[in-house]
């Protein structure tokens, strides 16, 4: 593979590795790597298409990694701590790596939304979740799961 790519080519990762049933808001979810068949090591970039009533994850912020998102069409629900704003095609918005505001994007429209997620790749990551008893940690490149007392979950 070269320098460029149809994301049509990559396959979709749907729904998410959150231990249950954390996940199930996050099975209208399908994510296409675009940055790892580039090649990229220094950030990742996401194609995100949202189902209508799907979650982009659970409302987390990040300890090391930045994270940007555009929409390119449909209209999503951005939720953070400051309440709640929709963002349409054209829109942005970032996250700064260790700022303590949990956040994550709702498709409460009837017609799938697609946006790109662009974030850091750090090697040492710990990201918090504002709204249930969880923790990721990234180990070796993977990102484990466990409760908010470092306890895993089964």
């Amino acid at each position: 593979m070269g320098n460029s790519l149809d994301p049509e080519s990559v396959t979709p990762r749907r729904g998410s590795k959150y231990p249950a049933p954390f996940g199930e808001p996050l099975a209208g979810r399908e994510k296409r790597a675009l940055g790892d068949p580039l090649q990229l090591t220094q950030f990742g970039v996401n194609l995100v298409t949202l189902a209508p009533a799907a979650w982009s994850s659970q409302r987390h912020w990040h300890a090391n990694e930045d994270e940007f998102i555009y929409v390119l069409e449909g209209e999503v629900t951005l939720v953070t701590d400051a309440g709640e704003e929709t963002l349409g095609p054209g829109m942005a918005a970032g996250f700064p790596a260790g700022k303590v505001d949990g956040h994550h994007l709702i498709n409460r429209s009837n017609r799938p939304a697609l946006y790109l997620e662009v974030g850091t790749r750090a090697e040492a990551e710990v990201a918090e979740y504002s709204d249930i008893d969880m923790v990721a940690r990234k180990c070796d490149g993977r990102f484990v799961f466990t409760r908010k007392n470092g306890e895993p979950y089964p």
